[in-house]
């Protein structure tokens, strides 16, 4: 299976790598990082960028949405004044930013099958074989803190599964943002989660969460899922000062939690009651490890009759405004 047309190579020099020298960064990730024509000018004049992860295109959202959903993210951060750089890996080279012929070699569900999904755990794998990959939240993470890109956009992070107390399933991302100095904006974890240990765990690794016009931890097809924000930014610039702050101060990465639209918002009394009768009826093999996720999201579109797909896209739509109006307004205020 072959990638799309190769990028143009700017070797704009990343901004730090935890445990290396400077020099040592640049020589190491050089060799592996491929930034298309925009973001690579944008990164070198200092212009605000916003990055997306790869995944939702693949394996997030059904095709054609999933096309449409990654050119209409980026149109947005656009018009609200960043550049957008979706990040992928095709042909063993980090793609930062992706051009038209990519977008569409990541959304074909005929490629499938030959694109992993990249975290911490298995980049270098992929990389190494010269392999296709799409970045979850913590490999985009992992990414942009290596290039020097400080605002990520998601639909939802990943947290604690119910059940961990016995299994240990803990998504990756919840450790990357203590390793990973970025603002990630999002619409809090999905209600299949479990919200109040997810909460209680990025508390004790020291991860700062906003609530970006809100109080209520949003709970993503929902507004409120009954907990605790842990910070409000009333505002953009409020939130700005919030996410200086915090990169000022440490070196962990910070959760903005931005609510699903209201107009788009489901209850979430319906979707618990969805998910327990997926469950019920799913065999293990279909929710084994990281088929979860996926499957009881499908199910969730099938069940609830395109709803929980709009409200996806919604949610998308917004955190990319959001997002690329927070890289602006950082920006803005190192001038």
């Amino acid at each position: 299976m072959n990638g799309p047309a190769s990028c143009r190579l700017n070797r704009a020099p990343p901004r730090r790598w935890p445990g290396l020298e400077r020099k040592e960064v640049m020589a190491n990730i050089k060799d592996y990082v491929v930034y298309n024509e925009e973001v690579g000018r944008a990164l070198k004049k200092g212009r605000p960028v916003v990055a997306f992860e790869s995944t939702i295109i693949t394996y997030g959202l059904p095709y054609p949405e999933n096309l449409k959903v990654a050119r209409g993210v980026e149109e947005i951060a656009r018009k609200n004044g960043a550049v957008p750089a979706t990040i992928s890996i095709v042909g063993g080279k980090i793609r930062i930013g992706a051009d038209a012929s990519t977008l569409a070699f990541l959304a074909d569900p005929k490629n499938r099958g030959g694109i992993a999904k990249v975290s911490r755990h298995n980049m270098a794998a992929v990389i190494g074989a010269g392999g296709h990959g799409v970045t979850t939240v913590a490999g985009t993470m992992m990414i942009c803190d290596a290039v020097g890109i400080n605002v990520f956009v998601t639909g939802g992070i990943g947290g604690v599964h119910l059940g961990a107390r016995d299994t240990f399933d803990i998504s990756a991302d919840l450790r990357e943002f203590e390793k990973s100095k970025v603002a990630v904006v999002s619409s809090g974890v999905k209600s299949i989660l479990d919200i109040k240990l997810t909460l209680e765990y990025l508390e004790t690794c020291g991860v700062p969460i906003i609530g970006y016009k809100t109080s209520d931890f949003p709970a993503f097809y929902s507004r409120k899922s009954g907990f605790f924000a842990g910070t409000k930014a009333s505002d953009m610039k409020e939130l700005a000062a919030i996410v200086k702050a915090s990169f000022a101060l440490g070196d962990s990465g910070l959760l903005i939690a931005n609510p699903v639209p209201v107009k788009s918002e489901l209850s979430s009394a319906m979707i618990s009651k969805l998910v327990d009768k997926i469950l019920k009826a799913a065999s293990p093999s279909d929710i084994a490890g990281p088929k979860y996720t996926p499957y009881i999201l499908g199910r969730l579109h099938e069940m609830s009759e395109g709803k929980t797909l709009k409200a996806n896209i919604a949610l998308i739509r917004d955190n990319a405004r959001v997002g690329s109006m927070l890289a602006r307004e950082l920006k803005d205020d190192e001038k």
